[in-house]
């Protein structure tokens, strides 16, 4: 009874006290992250394996089941699974509530350390990463055209448009799927081969060979210093096809383009994305982990506006996908509903008491402790989310 005590007796200060709680609440509702959802995130570890030109059967017994032996020798596991294809191992490992995310990759490596000394010299060191579930695509931004092919996009795509939106506050890094990469294929002639005596190892050893990009050092004199380059051979489809494979006992140089054709590709010609009979590529946006989902999204779209004028004749940037739509009407959803509550609540002691000062009470109290809830949300670290909003 004494705070109502004391607001009676000295009004001033209540009011004070009022203002500060007001001020203090909207100053901390700009602090909170807005989320469809709260924040739980169950700890977990995911470890990608490749190893190139390997089938999903071989993978599945030389490298997941191996590896999966010793990743359950770990503590406090409550799920692990995996996924075998053509060239990659992937297994997630979902702890328990409260492990330390840190504490668990650690110990993943130091489980597996043992087994991926034995593996083959082609199999590449395994990834242990922590996965974050909030690190979902928030947006998706298709670029596509007409006249331009899928590496086309790609390349311009990577060139100009993933830094631009990277840059921006609250966005941790953008994904391109559908994408295709310039690469140089070797398309091999076996009869050719078998004719020389050759295989395809020795194509392999021959590029590891040849292919490479030395340092020369340094010229010294006691007033200049120079440093030494040299011109790479190979950078061209045409220096490549006079690259030299082999050299026969009569001296005889056989040469790539004896034996393959040599061509500059798609680093993968089996992956096409289309939609609305268009060429295209999609631009995942991945929001940080600790960002205000609508602020983000705002940002992006924004963003895509300034890009849209800069493209080249026959690209187009459209807005496919976007999280922060439902987020967004759903908590105005939220808000409606309160407002309908406040003044359900102000005409029903009106109605009963049919006294307007006796409505001002709770037309007043009830917005003041609105806004300072948001202080104690602000301080124990949640943030506005659907749950929160109807608490």
């Amino acid at each position: 009874m004494w705070l109502s005590d004391t607001s009676v007796r000295r009004p001033v200060l209540a009011t004070v006290m009022n203002l500060l709680l007001i001020a203090f609440g909207i100053v901390s509702y700009t602090r909170l992250q807005v989320r469809e959802y709260p924040d739980i995130e169950p700890p977990v570890i995911s470890i990608e394996t490749y190893y190139r030109g390997a089938s999903a059967a071989v993978v599945e017994r030389r490298i997941t089941q191996r590896l999966e032996d010793r990743v359950s020798m770990v503590e406090a596991i409550k799920n692990i699974s995996s996924v075998s294809t053509d060239g990659k191992s992937e297994i997630t490992v979902e702890f328990n509530l409260g492990r330390d995310l840190d504490a668990a990759a650690s110990d993943i490596r130091e489980a597996i350390g043992p087994v991926v000394a034995e593996f083959p010299e082609e199999v590449e060191a395994p990834n242990v990463g922590k996965t974050e579930m909030s690190a979902e695509v928030l947006m998706y931004l298709n670029l596509a055209s007409d006249n331009h092919t899928p590496l086309e996009l790609t390349d311009y795509a990577e060139r100009y448009l993933m830094d631009r939106f990277s840059r921006l506050s609250g966005v941790a890094r953008v994904r391109v799927s559908g994408g295709n990469r310039y690469a140089l294929r070797i398309w091999v002639d076996r009869e050719a081969l078998a004719a020389r005596q050759l295989t395809v190892n020795d194509i392999e050893d021959a590029l590891r060979r040849e292919n490479i990009d030395p340092p020369a050092g340094a010229v010294q004199s006691l007033d200049r210093q120079f440093t030494v380059r040299i011109n790479r051979e190979y950078r061209t489809p045409e220096d490549f096809k006079r690259l030299v494979v082999a050299r026969g006992e009569s001296g005889y140089q056989v040469r790539l383009g004896e034996v393959a054709r040599v061509e500059l590709a798609s680093s993968e010609a089996r992956v096409t994305y289309r939609g609305n009979r268009l060429r295209m590529i999609s631009l995942g946006i991945v929001r940080q982990s600790r960002a205000n989902t609508l602020d983000v999204s705002r940002a992006v779209r924004e963003e895509a506006e300034r890009v849209r004028p800069t493209l080249p004749p026959g690209m187009t940037l459209e807005n496919s996908y976007d999280l922060s739509q439902f987020v967004e009407e759903s908590l105005h959803e939220v808000y409606r509903t309160l407002v309908i509550a406040i003044i359900l609540v102000v005409v029903i002691i009106f109605v009963f008491l049919g006294s307007f000062r006796a409505v001002l009470v709770p037309t007043v109290a009830v917005p003041v402790s609105v806004l300072a809830t948001f202080m104690a949300l602000d301080v124990l670290g949640y943030s506005i989310n659907t749950l929160t909003m109807l608490a």
